[in-house]
Formats: C-alpha cells, sequence, structure tokens
C-alpha cells in the first residue's frame, strides 16, 4: 500500500503505470527478483543491500522516505490486558523508548554491535552499512508515541489503497493509561 502511495505521489498510476505482482510471497522476494520475475522489488534490509552486493540490482529509492511518516510497527493488547498489567506495559514501553534512544545516541557502528546477533549471516560491516542507511532517511521514530498525524497518514494510505472505507477515530484506537 505504501508502494502504491509513494508511486502516486510521484505522478506513477499503480493501476495503469506500472504492473505489480502481489502474488510473491514477502520472504520469497529477493529471490524472485534474482530470477527474473520484475524489473524493481520492494525490500526490508539488510536484503536490499545483499542484492546490491551480489550484483543484481540496486537500492533507488526508500519507500520508507517516500511513503512519509507511516506507523509501521505497533503493539496491541486488550484494555482489560492492560488495565491489569499497567506496570508490565509501561516497562515494556521505558524498554522500546530505551532502544529508541540508543539508536539515536550511537553511532551506526555501536548500534551494529548491538543487534548484529539478529543478522546471523551478514557481518558486521554491512549491518552498520544498513543503520546508516535507516538514520540518512530519518527512518527511526524520537519517541514510541503513536502520533494522530501518522495514525491519520496511515489511513489515508489505506483508504487509497481500499483496505478500509474510512477513519477510525485516534481516540478509539489508542489507549493512554
Amino acid at each position: 500500500m505504501t508502494l502504491e502511495y509513494a508511486l502516486k505521489q510521484n505522478g506513477i498510476d499503480p493501476k495503469k503505470d506500472v504492473e505489480i505482482d502481489t502474488s510473491v510471497d514477502f520472504a520469497a522476494m529477493g529471490g524472485a527478483f534474482i530470477g527474473g520475475q520484475g524489473d524493481f522489488v520492494t525490500l526490508f534490509e539488510p536484503n536490499a543491500l545483499e542484492i546490491e552486493k551480489e550484483g543484481y540490482g540496486y537500492v533507488v529509492a526508500s519507500i520508507g522516505e517516500l511513503g512519509g511518516i507511516v506507523p509501521y510497527t505497533s503493539y496491541s493488547a486488550r484494555i482489560s490486558f492492560i488495565e491489569e498489567n499497567e506496570e508490565l506495559i509501561a516497562n515494556f514501553t521505558k524498554a522500546i523508548q530505551k532502544g529508541i534512544d540508543y539508536v539515536h545516541n550511537h553511532t551506526d557502528e555501536e548500534v551494529a554491535k548491538a543487534i548484529i546477533d539478529q543478522f546471523p549471516d551478514t557481518s558486521l560491516e554491512d549491518i552498520a552499512k544498513v543503520v546508516k542507511r535507516y538514520r540518512d532517511i530519518d527512518a527511526w521514530p524520537k519517541t514510541t508515541d503513536f502520533s494522530e498525524d501518522s495514525f491519520n497518514h496511515l489511513q489515508d494510505i489505506m483508504i487509497d489503497n481500499g483496505a478500509i472505507d474510512k477513519k477510525v477515530p485516534y481516540d478509539k484506537l489508542m489507549y493512554r493509561g
């Protein structure tokens, strides 16, 4: 959906000007692209860097950057769980914020060292390059807050794509303890 939004924002009609194949499983997209399926592919890092290193393609743009601020990752819980586990929720949120602060207050190499275990098949140097790419496009939020503007932007993208018919009020989905 964000790809289609980014295309439209740049004068490309995703229904008429390009063919977008959504039948490929996300985990298989890099392999399908290497195998000759499609002229472009959307990939997360470090997969995109690997495609470049292997000489199969180039990163030409960041959908994350072109799509604007889109809250991508969130955690959800029932109100009853939140109310019964306020300390757990508060501590979880503090832990996420601590990670965000770490990224903003450390070098690319320091962040790469901290996360390298999550990418066992990727070198420290490559992880640092990926961290730099994300830093260069200001991909990391400064806070765990899910802003009303970003929530509405996400819903605009979803409405534009036909995934939802109308917006849900921000205060109906956001819990402020």
